[in-house]
């Protein structure tokens, strides 16, 4: 972000109290609600001052850190205990954890993303039958290597925690999906990882 770009800045952090606030969670959605704000969006883009998704992540980020510093550590220590008992679960998918819970910006809005690998749904489904765990499933479009591609998404609810499952076929383990943040390939944790990150954690919050 250029160091003269006020509106560009201002955008960021409306964007920013927009998913903090409203629980808006697509970047995209909060960028064009906040730009709004500053004049037309299409005039904005021109002239470069929509901000980008990593732009707007660190301004959440820090808004995170700076109004809920006391709560912050024991709710992400909950959050990602939570998530380790579904990687857990989920063993023989492959299971990773994305998103938010692993970063660590998270709100009490926010819920868990986990990759899954199967070639069949089903199983992924009878898994969840046979622990009576209710779920709802959900095909959701989503690109991937500039391909749009049609992937089946199973949502499931944990104390007041939604977890979203992204389920892809096995042979896709290795091409890892896009962040839309960096634009990179995006963080994951295995559960062996997450629970190295769970002690660090909570070594933190006992220091």
């Amino acid at each position: 972000m250029r160091k003269d770009d006020k509106i560009r800045g201002m955008i960021a952090s409306e964007a920013a109290r927009l998913m903090y606030e409203d629980g808006v969670r697509e970047y995209r959605d909060a960028k064009r609600k906040a730009a709004k704000r500053f004049g037309p969006e299409k005039a904005l883009s021109l002239g470069s001052h929509l901000p980008t998704n990593a732009e707007i992540h660190e301004e959440l980020a820090r808004l995170i850190a700076t109004r809920e510093e006391e709560v912050l550590p024991q709710r992400l220590l909950g959050l990602r205990v939570t998530a380790l008992s579904y990687l857990e679960l989920f063993e023989e998918f492959s299971p990773y954890l994305v998103g938010s819970v692993l970063s660590g910006a998270v709100t009490e809005r926010s819920d868990i993303d986990i990759h899954l690998f199967s070639d069949s749904i089903e199983a992924v489904e009878s898994l969840l039958r046979q622990s009576d765990i209710p779920f709802q499933t959900e095909t959701v479009p989503i690109r991937k290597g500039g391909v749009i591609r049609d992937y089946t998404h199973i949502y499931l609810e944990d104390q007041g925690v939604e977890i979203e499952c992204s389920v892809y076929p096995a042979d896709e383990r290795r091409n890892r999906t896009k962040s839309s943040i960096t634009g990179r390939a995006m963080e994951r944790a295995s559960a062996a990882q997450l629970r190295k990150l769970i002690g660090a954690t909570a070594r933190a919050n006992e220091a």
